[in-house]
């Protein structure tokens, strides 16, 4: 409940309104702003206020509110409005006064004052540039953030720049693009020597991909839209969560995750549909009924370590993870990829001395979740958590094509983990054997990791591809907590 009408005044002027009225105006203890305009007015300090400027005698609060109109507007046509209110105070003494308390309860909240930005130029419809442009540049600048801003230029290019990045420059790293940035840039920091710090720079993400699962995830907390103006005013804020990370290994290979990884339909829908690309996210729907009609099954194997409470799901077996495979690093031939194998090696966790359990194929399905969307339609694992140190496994073994139909159609709502032809549980480890199309025992599969191909298979793709492991055995092991995001809400 908002309780600004009974906090103690910080300060109480009378200053004059543009349209010549003398009204008082206070500051309250709790950071609000209140007015006399027509009616009683009042701004959040702390969500709406961006920041302040002087001109001549007069002080023009910026702000970020859903538009109801009354105030002189500058923005888009989004849930969030740019706006901002001009007082002149009737005194110079008093203008000094308004400025260092405006600033003091601006400066207490937190907010980051320096960010690197990276922004996509190619992802979803290639308007990352534009979104920063138009939404997230005009916001940062009202915050009166100072802001480094680079494109990436080509495939794994944020990777390299976390890598050498000099983070005392910075209170924080943006991702304006899909999630694939966000996971480049966690990859650079945690290869990086200095990976115990590195990894706690707060990052940001601003949808401008496809999927944008993860700011889906993040925006959702608070039931905001998944917009720029919300995602880059959850950043002005401040707010930080935690947010798990999972280490991908295959022999001396590791790779990091935050989102999904997924083998079979899933990763075939997500891959494959990128010869649609052009239609935007609109691809996936298509593509997926394509699939379904001409459904694939995979022969192979998972084993897991439940969380509590999923003790009982598939049989017991032993931890089984030795493996004697090559991995091929460059599977193009273009410019091999030249990431150095140091710095985080993973959770310390005993895998050994923990109780396994297992599924064996033919698999239509294999998803492994952090967080609960995997797309802005698509409530992939409900019950995801950012920072439980689980994550969430979604599995269909076998399923008639109309009941499987019926279950994607369901994905926009989370429904399809009820549905009796799915099992829906948390782990803590995870092994994957992936195998061969069982109507296709030449061919193989694609294994997606946030979007991207981590592997693939014989007879799965003829471009130029460039894959970081081998269609092999792979773990998977999650460290509770490991990373920090700018959130809408507090942690």
């Amino acid at each position: 409940m908002d309780q600004s009408g009974d906090s103690e005044s910080v300060l109480n002027h009378r200053v004059l309104l543009p349209d010549g009225i003398v009204t008082p105006l206070i500051l309250t203890s709790d950071g609000w702003l209140r007015w006399s305009e027509k009616g009683q007015r009042r701004l959040s300090v702390e969500k709406e206020v961006l920041g302040f400027s002087m001109d001549g005698p007069k002080i023009r609060i910026k702000a970020l509110v859903e538009d109801r109109g009354g105030l002189r507007c500058f923005g888009s046509n989004g849930a969030l409005t740019r706006k901002e209110f001009v007082f002149q105070p009737l005194s110079e003494e008093s203008r000094a006064l308004w400025c260092l308390k405006l600033r003091e309860c601006i400066d207490l909240l937190g907010r980051p004052k320096r960010l690197f930005v990276l922004v996509n130029p190619f992802g979803g419809k290639r308007a990352g540039c534009k979104i920063y442009l138009d939404n997230v540049k005009p916001i940062l600048e009202d915050a009166e953030i100072d802001v480094t801003m680079q494109e990436t230029k080509y495939q794994r290019h944020a990777e390299e720049v976390a890598y050498s990045l000099d983070l005392t420059k910075y209170d924080g790293i943006v991702c304006v693009s899909g999630d694939g940035i966000l996971v480049e840039v966690i990859n650079g920091l945690l290869r990086r020597d200095d990976w115990a710090d590195a990894i706690k720079m707060p990052l940001g993400v601003v949808p401008a991909g496809t999927g944008n699962g993860m700011a889906k995830s993040l925006l959702h907390l608070t039931g905001d839209p998944c917009t720029a103006c919300n995602a880059t005013l959850a950043i002005v804020r401040g707010h930080k969560c935690s947010l798990d990370v999972a280490t991908i290994s295959q022999g001396e290979a590791k790779h990091f995750t935050v989102l999904m990884l997924a083998w079979g339909l899933v990763a075939d829908i997500d891959i494959e549909s990128e010869k649609y690309r052009w239609m935007g996210s609109a691809r996936l729907d298509f593509y997926a009924l394509q699939r379904i009609i001409s459904l694939r099954h995979y022969k192979g194997g998972i084993s897991f370590v439940p969380a509590p409470g999923f003790e009982d799901y598939g049989e017991p077996t032993r931890y089984d993870y030795e493996t004697a495979s090559v991995v091929e690093v460059d599977k193009s031939d273009g410019e091999p990829i030249n990431i150095q194998r140091h710095g985080y090696e993973g959770p310390n966790i005993n895998l050994k001395d923990l109780d396994w359990r297992k599924f064996d194929g033919p698999f239509i399905s294999v998803w492994l979740h952090n967080v609960p969307w995997g797309a802005e339609n698509t409530l992939a694992a409900p019950d995801a958590k950012m920072s439980d140190g689980f994550l969430d496994l979604i599995i269909i073994r076998d399923c008639p094509k109309l009941s499987l139909l019926s279950l994607m159609t369901q994905l926009n709502n989370g429904k399809h983990v009820k549905s009796p032809f799915v099992t829906y549980i948390k782990v803590k480890a995870f092994i994957l054997k992936p195998g061969t199309r069982v109507k296709e025992p030449s061919k193989e599969g694609i294994i997606d990791v946030d979007g991207e191909i981590l592997a693939f298979g014989r007879g799965t793709l003829t471009t130029n591809q460039k894959t970081l492991m081998n269609y092999d055995k792979l773990q998977i092991s999650v460290h509770q907590g490991l990373a920090t995001l700018f959130s809408p809400c507090r942690n």
